[in-house]
């Protein structure tokens, strides 16, 4: 009896045993994929995941480090290897490694910011500093804040449809962040913040950066999670040689890869199915050369092909992420947090768009470029919340920058004001919120300054202040009188010393969310006095002048010097109310001015850009100093003086002026252009009493055929220009930006 209790025991035993194991067999093991960082050269996951998705082999966990976070996040929202491809193939990759800002998103001042001075370094109790990076990479968080919107509403990773995480560096500590919940975009940057390259990103009161520095592949993380098959994919450097160390980040990389080596050799035990992409000779921001990096992911993951097939189901396939791609969306609330420096209307002036309406994802990345383009905040963010089906409230974090000083330089040389080096202070926050003080100091060949003081109110009334002073010395073959003067002396041309020095108050708001529309007050001091008639009349002028002005303006330029887009739009009027009147024959007179472009970008590197501009006054005896003078090129306006090819300076003059240009510009190759240009003209006194006189074959025309580099300090130029009425010839170099 014993014997066959026993028997039987061990029958069921047996029983149960096998039949756990058919139940364990049956089950499919979790597969986890772990994605390295490596900066550019993070593009070959694209690769691998293609030949992933092509098997048929479904990821259940996602954790990446960098670049993998940002691609394993991407995925793990739903896209597809061949989505992924797609959309790196059609980035900026120079936006990617750069502060970006578009130039659309800057204001007037902000504008010519960028396009005076060539450096900028924080000048804090005046103690010269550094960046804290290079950049803030804002076109990298819009980039992908706009790729993730349709799982903005998730904040916890493991819900997304791959479970996902990614490692930072917490810089304050040193220690390793697993961020697998809140803002999936800001995790993604957080964890690629490169030291030095991009700025820290703080979340939860955590300074991060890089996951790099402490856990560049976190295959420990995957495992816990329960991954019982891992796919690793490892696109880290081994060591450099010194000549293989070029430049800054290659060395920051080489430090941070010294533990991660000791490391790998562990980590890679514990990887099931390990791929190597092949990417030697690439940078961390080899990012213009993915096309090339991409296909090395696909190849290297052919090599494990039979290891990856035993993990394909047949009867699975991921299905491409479908969006419903929205191009807008409507924002019921903008909630800001509260700053001290910085008021809600500035922001939202800024933002040029307001609560309670539909806004195109174009425009909210136009705003956030905006308020980037200040460079008033260290760190910008922004997320969603959906409160009712089809509306969100908008949540915008911004961290003011503590550093509030700034010293600014620029050089420039041209024919009309010579040789210049200028040194600019900068200082916000000097009196009110909003405001902005900045000095610009330029000596060289003629001494010059320029004071501006603006509070920038956005979308209410603004207020500034500006004092400015040019002057320079040039042969011209003009004397301000008619010619009287040169005619009298039997000479050609005459010395001038020019010196203008003007002061204004004004408002200025914006008009439409285009055009910044202005009025002010005036207060001018002329003086022109000539060494080449000193023993005759050596001062044409020396008279006060006050005015009354209004202007608009609008500039869409993807850039001011070789634009490729854009249009762009100036006018003015100024009304002359009271003169000292040196020559005693002064009476009250006005000028208009407008000028207007565009830039088509016809061809790939070939691009067109057509202008036209002109001018009167009004008034019975207007003062000849303010009369339009066209001719030369290269620098920047003083009142009513224009460049104009094929004439010297100050060659033509008239109270009244048409003209037009067309210029066809060829980039030979980056940031070389040679360009060609026409211009026409029609300039005299009262000129559009007579119809005939100014809407007609032009009188004046000239040509020029140039070569120019965009450079550091600015556009580099060498323009050679005739005319065929004159038949003279001149060459003009022109150096670093115009002020």
């Amino acid at each position: 009896m014993k014997k066959l209790f026993l028997f039987i025991s061990l029958l069921i035993l047996t029983q149960i045993s096998l039949g756990q194991e058919i139940i364990q067999e049956n089950q499919k093991p979790k597969i986890g994929l772990v994605l390295s960082g490596g900066g550019a050269k993070g593009l070959a996951h694209i690769g691998v995941l293609k030949v992933i998705d092509s098997l048929g082999i479904k990821i259940d966990y996602i954790g990446g480090t960098s670049m993998g976070a940002i691609i394993g996040g991407l995925y793990a929202s739903g896209y597809s290897g061949k989505q992924l491809d797609s959309i790196f193939q059609n980035i900026d990759t120079d936006a990617l490694v750069q502060d970006y800002v578009p130039r659309g998103s800057k204001n007037f001042y902000e504008k010519r910011n960028d396009e005076i001075y060539a450096f900028t370094l924080p000048f804090d109790k005046f103690k010269l500093g550094l960046p804290t990076a290079l950049s803030k990479g804002m076109y990298n968080f819009n980039l992908l804040s706009r790729l993730t919107k349709h799982v903005a509403h998730i904040n916890y990773f493991d819900e997304l449809p791959i479970p996902f995480f990614c490692i930072a560096t917490d810089v304050e500590k040193g220690t390793e962040v697993v961020l697998n919940k809140g803002i999936l975009p800001q995790a993604m940057i957080a964890s690629g913040a490169i030291p030095s390259l991009y700025n820290p990103i703080e979340i939860n009161g955590k300074l991060l950066v890089d996951g790099g520095v402490v856990n560049n592949y976190p295959i420990e993380e995957i495992k816990r999670l329960g991954a019982d098959i891992i796919i690793g994919v490892d696109v880290q450097d081994g060591l450099k040689d010194r000549e293989e160390l070029k430049g800054a980040t290659s060395v920051l990389v080489q430090i941070t890869n010294f533990s991660m080596i000791e490391k790998m050799e562990k980590k890679r035990a514990l990887t099931t199915i390990y791929i190597k992409p092949e990417i030697q000779g690439y940078t961390v921001l080899s990012f213009d050369q993915g096309k090339e990096i991409i296909p090395k992911g696909e190849q290297a993951t052919k090599k494990v092909i039979n290891d990856l097939i035993r993990l394909s189901e047949p009867n699975y396939k991921r299905e491409p992420l479908i969006v419903k791609q929205k191009d807008s969306i409507y924002v019921k609330e903008i909630a800001i947090n509260s700053m001290k420096n910085y008021t809600r209307s500035y922001v939202i002036g800024k933002l040029k768009f307001k609560a309670d309406s539909k806004i195109s994802f174009k425009d909210l990345e136009k705003g956030i470029n905006n308020l980037n383009a200040t460079q008033n905040f260290s760190s910008i963010s922004y997320s969603f919340e959906e409160i009712r089906e089809g509306e969100d409230v908008l949540y915008i974090k911004l961290t003011e920058k503590e550093n509030t000083a700034f010293l600014r330089f620029g050089l420039h040389y041209d024919e009309l004001f010579k040789s210049s080096v200028l040194i600019n202070y900068t200082k916000k926050r000097i009196l009110a919120k909003n405001d902005v003080f900045s000095f610009d100091g330029i000596v060289g060949d003629n001494i010059r300054y320029n004071l501006n003081y603006y509070i920038d109110n956005g979308f209410y009334w603004s207020f500034g202040v500006n004092s400015k002073l040019q002057r320079f010395n040039k042969n011209v073959p003009n004397d301000f009188n008619n010619g009287i003067t040169l005619s009298n002396l039997g000479i050609k041309s005459i010395n001038v010393d020019y010196l203008d020095w003007t002061n204004q108050a004004y408002l200025q708001t914006i008009f439409a969310q285009k055009f910044s529309i202005g009025a002010g007050i005036e207060l001018k001091h002329l003086r022109i006095t000539s060494e080449t008639i000193s023993n005759i009349t050596p001062v044409f002028e020396d008279s006060d002048y006050l005015s009354f002005f209004g202007y608009a303006k609008f500039d869409s330029f993807d850039k001011k010097y070789f634009p490729k887009k854009g249009w762009n739009f100036n006018g003015e009027i100024k009304s002359f109310v009271y003169s000292s009147d040196y020559n005693n024959d002064y009476e009250n007179f006005l000028f208009a001015k407008a000028d207007m472009g565009i830039a088509l970008n016809v061809l790939e590197k070939f691009t067109v850009k057509l202008q036209c501009e002109g001018g009167f006054h009004v008034g019975e005896n207007t003062v000849g100093f303010f009369d339009f003078a066209l001719g030369g090129y290269g620098f920047t306006q003083v009142n009513n003086l224009r460049p104009f090819y094929g004439y010297d300076f100050i060659g033509l003059v008239g109270d009244s002026y048409v003209k037009g240009d067309v210029t066809l510009d060829y980039e030979i190759f980056k940031k070389h252009h040679i360009n060609v240009s026409g211009n026409f003209a029609n300039v005299g006194d009262k000129i559009f009493t007579n119809t005939e006189e100014w809407f007609s074959k032009p009188t004046y025309t000239g040509y020029q055929v140039g070569y120019g580099i965009e450079s550091l300090i600015g556009p580099l130029e060498i323009k050679h220009s005739w005319s065929p009425e004159t038949h003279d010839h001149f060459t003009w170099f022109a150096i670093g930006f115009w002020f």
